[in-house]
């Protein structure tokens, strides 16, 4: 529950420094607004899902196959910046 909560935070705080740094350097398109909420239904829809689905995993399967999926996308990122 410490490891979602502090990525949960992580991803908050990132977003919004993201935001204000856009709104400052004149590049935040205000067009994509609209377009940005309609994708964050998808992200919300994902993550009630993973809170089922954490609910029935016992932690240490849930922490195993989060790290795998990051070692994935690790490499699926390094393959992609070789290629």
């Amino acid at each position: 529950d410490d490891l979602i909560q502090a990525l949960g935070i992580s991803f908050t705080v990132s977003t919004i420094a993201l935001a204000v740094a856009l709104a400052g350097g004149g590049q935040f398109a205000w067009p994509s607004v609209g377009a940005s909420g309609l994708v964050l239904a998808g992200a919300f829809a994902g993550m009630i899902l993973g809170i089922a689905l954490r609910a029935r995993m016992q932690p240490a399967t849930f922490r195993r196959w989060f790290f795998i999926g990051l070692m994935a996308l690790g490499a699926h990122l390094l393959l992609r910046g070789l290629l």
